[in-house]
């Protein structure tokens, strides 16, 4: 890798997380940033800063070809709404557009990696420098699941692990093994909530990878605001997948996990 890492930056504090981290190592940070979606505060921890309208992917690369960037990583995602009512392509982006045969989350990430790779620029994993945010293996809280709340993971997970292959989300809600929400496009804390609702209290929720998920751009994440939703509608257990998911804010999660008594356990795959 060279001096420069380009940063494709969508919504949340991981791009911010991932800017710092990387100026630690030594690089000089270039990064695209997504009105409406990224935080202002980027500025302070890039090199160089260029704000786009979602759908300007042939602005986004001319961008980086000028700075003579080679390695660009994805952090953070684009609210799905959004890409309804307030999407701006321009004719790069209309073409990648045209040549979708859906417009699904993997379908649509895939292509961008592929159209940047075709243009010289090497998608890196956005885990780059930030390896110590990757879950690890295990009880993460005090607090531990019970046998009933082990059955609901164990059906839930699969559960989640299907929704996340047909690409309509990767969050479960279960309660007496009954799925009570699905997450789609609303996100997971919204599917926490109306889960949350319907389960009225100690519902179990379900995070994972998709099992197609190019993790080089789209790692699934929880936080803080997450045991915080999950407190809103009693929720007891978060089961999430051990090296393969990003946690936000961890010890101020799980802090405020074991204060309010919530179980948060990191699974491999395999243990399912």
């Amino acid at each position: 890798m060279g001096e420069k890492i380009g940063l494709i930056a969508g919504n949340g504090k991981f791009p911010l997380l991932f800017a710092q981290a990387a100026s630690k190592e030594g690089y000089e940070v270039v990064a695209i940033a997504h009105k409406g979606e990224t935080e202002p505060d980027l500025e302070k921890y890039v090199n160089q800063i260029e704000w786009i309208k979602v759908g300007q992917l042939g602005k986004l690369i001319k961008t980086f070809k000028k700075a003579e960037v080679k390695d660009v990583v994805l952090a953070g995602g684009i609210t799905k709404r959004r890409l309804f009512t307030e999407i701006f392509p321009d004719l790069k982006a209309l073409s990648l557009l045209t040549k979708l045969k859906n417009k699904s989350d993997d379908a649509a990430l895939r292509a961008i990696a592929k159209e940047l790779e075709k243009e010289g620029l090497i998608v890196r994993p956005s885990t780059l420098f930030i390896s110590s945010l990757i879950a690890p293996a295990g009880c993460l809280t005090k607090r531990k699941p019970d046998r009933e709340e082990e059955k609901d993971i164990r059906f839930g997970w699969k559960i989640a692990k299907e929704i996340g292959r047909l690409d309509i989300g990767q969050c479960v809600v279960v309660k007496k093994q009954t799925v009570v929400a699905v997450e789609a496009i609303e996100g997971t804390d919204e599917a926490i909530r109306r889960g949350g609702r319907l389960a009225k209290e100690g519902a179990v929720v379900i995070k994972v990878s998709k099992p197609q998920q190019d993790l080089r751009f789209d790692v699934p994440a929880v936080g803080l605001g997450t045991i915080k939703t999950m407190a809103e509608v009693k929720a007891n257990v978060l089961a999430i997948e051990a090296e393969r998911t990003l946690i936000f804010d961890k010890e101020e999660m799980l802090a405020t996990a074991n204060e309010v008594g919530i179980s948060v356990v990191s699974l491999e795959s395999v243990d399912r």
